[in-house]
C-alpha cells in the first residue's frame, strides 16, 4: 500500500515538473506574446521562491531577534514597564530576555509560514496573475497578505502567547506584568479623575498586538523579495522569470 502511494506521488510530481518544463522551454522564443498561462507560472514561481527566502530568512536563529527592522518589541504602553525595569540591577538583562523569548517565537513560527503561502500561491487565478503583474511593487505581497493573513496569525498566536505566559523571575510572566500594568491604568482612566484628566484606558491585548509584529516583518521580507524580483534582472533566476518580469522593463 505504501508503495503504491509512493508510485502516484511520484507520478504526480513529475508530471508536474514535465508541465513546468515545456512551459519553460515555450518562453525562450523572447519575440513570442506573452501569453496569460506563462504570466500565472511565472508569478507562481516567482512567490514560492520570495515565500520560501522570507521564511527561511526569519526563521533561522536571531532572524527576528538581530534585525532592528522586523524585531518584536512591546507595545508603547509598555514604556512605563521599560523605563522603570531599566532602573534597578539586572532590569534591562530581564527586559531583553522577555524580548528575545517573543522574538524566538516569531522565529519559531515563521519556520512554518512557507506551506501557508504556497497553498495560496498555487490557487491563484489568472485575472490575479495578471493585475500583480501589472500592478505597484508590492502587489504580489499584498495578495498574499489578503489571503493568507488569518491562517498565518493562528499559526504565530499560540506561539506568542506561550513565550509571554512564561514564568519570569519571581514567577511572574511578560503576560501578568502587562495585565497589572495595563489594569491599574485602566481603572485610574475610567475613574472620575481620570476622565476629567482626558486619560485614554489601554486595549491592547498583549497576544494580538506582538503577534501582528510578528506579521508586519514577515511582510516586509517578502515584500523586499518582490522588489526586487522587479527591478533586478539578476534576481530572476530562471528563463520563465526573466520573461515574464523582464516584460515589465520594457
Amino acid at each position: 500500500m505504501i508503495r503504491k502511494t509512493m508510485s502516484l506521488l511520484l507520478v504526480v510530481v513529475l508530471t508536474s515538473c514535465a508541465e513546468l518544463t515545456q512551459l519553460a522551454q515555450q518562453t525562450l522564443d523572447s519575440n513570442a506574446p506573452l501569453s496569460q498561462n506563462e504570466i500565472v507560472a511565472g508569478l507562481k514561481e516567482a512567490l514560492i521562491n520570495g515565500a520560501n527566502n522570507s521564511a527561511s530568512i526569519l526563521g533561522a536563529t536571531d532572524g527576528y531577534y538581530k534585525d532592528d527592522l522586523v524585531k518584536i518589541l512591546l507595545p508603547p504602553e509598555a514604556n512605563t514597564i521599560v523605563d522603570n525595569i531599566k532602573k534597578i540591577p539586572g532590569g534591562e538583562d530581564l527586559l531583553e530576555d522577555v524580548l528575545l523569548q517573543i522574538n524566538r517565537a516569531a522565529e519559531d513560527a515563521a519556520k512554518e509560514a512557507a506551506p501557508i503561502f504556497i497553498s495560496s500561491i498555487k490557487s491563484m487565478a489568472i485575472p490575479d496573475a495578471v493585475g500583480i503583474l501589472k500592478g505597484d511593487d508590492n502587489a504580489a505581497t499584498q495578495y498574499l497578505n489578503k489571503t493568507t493573513y488569518d491562517q498565518l496569525f493562528n499559526l504565530y498566536r499560540p506561539k506568542i502567547k506561550a513565550s509571554v505566559e512564561k514564568d519570569l523571575v519571581g514567577n511572574i510572566s511578560t503576560k501578568e506584568s502587562w495585565d497589572s500594568l495595563t489594569g491599574k491604568w485602566n481603572k485610574l482612566a475610567n475613574g472620575m479623575a481620570g476622565q476629567i484628566a482626558g486619560l485614554k484606558p489601554v486595549n491592547t491585548e498583549l497576544e494580538d498586538y506582538l503577534t501582528q509584529k510578528a506579521l508586519d516583518g514577515l511582510f516586509l521580507k517578502i515584500a523586499d523579495e518582490e522588489k526586487q524580483i522587479r527591478k533586478d534582472p539578476a534576481a530572476r533566476v530562471s528563463s520563465l522569470l526573466k520573461r515574464v518580469f523582464g516584460s515589465l522593463d520594457k
